[in-house]
């Protein structure tokens, strides 16, 4: 008969993991409960979550399109990104840089509904926060506007002084 307490947990799991279509499978063994906590908190606050269980009930919530037993080796937790993924996969990278064992440690990535591999993840953490990319392709366009207006109106100063020739 099943564990009672493992069932509860199933489906607790179960219902975070439901319409997720981004996550990250981390070992985050070495870390101490104070970092964990404070990696937790910093991982809520970009609009993620992490989730710590058993492996076996984390592959079995996951369901079967989704298969990690590979990467659920040793000591696991789900990342799970709901809101902006560059955010929350920096946070990841930023807690492993600031500490000297590199932990947490990613051992796999799914975004948005496929498998990704450990160097996509990477890259993805080096993109700055999506108000930032936002900024940027802004910043971008409003260069190109202005360009493009100071080209009217050289244009318009050219027939002006044509007419009045």
């Amino acid at each position: 008969m099943a564990n009672p307490r493992n069932k509860t947990t199933l489906d607790s799991l179960g219902k975070s993991l439901e319409n997720i279509e981004t996550f990250f499978v981390v070992d985050y063994q070495g870390l101490t409960a104070g970092q964990l906590s404070t990696l937790r908190k910093a991982i809520r606050e970009k609009g993620g979550q992490l989730i710590v269980a058993k492996n076996t009930l984390i592959q079995r919530a996951l369901g079967e399109g989704r298969d990690f037993s590979d990467a659920l080796k040793g000591p696991s937790a789900l990342v799970v990104a709901q809101g902006d993924l560059a955010a929350v996969a920096k946070v990841l990278s930023d807690a492993a840089k600031a500490n000297d064992k590199g932990i947490p440690t990613m051992k796999a990535g799914y975004v948005e509904g496929k498998r990704v591999d450990l160097s996509i993840v990477e890259r993805i953490s080096n993109l700055g926060t999506r108000d930032q990319l936002y900024s940027e392709l802004v910043g971008v366009l409003g260069g190109h506007q202005s360009n493009f207006v100071g080209i009217l109106e050289a244009y318009k100063a050219k027939l002006e002084e044509a007419a009045a020739a």
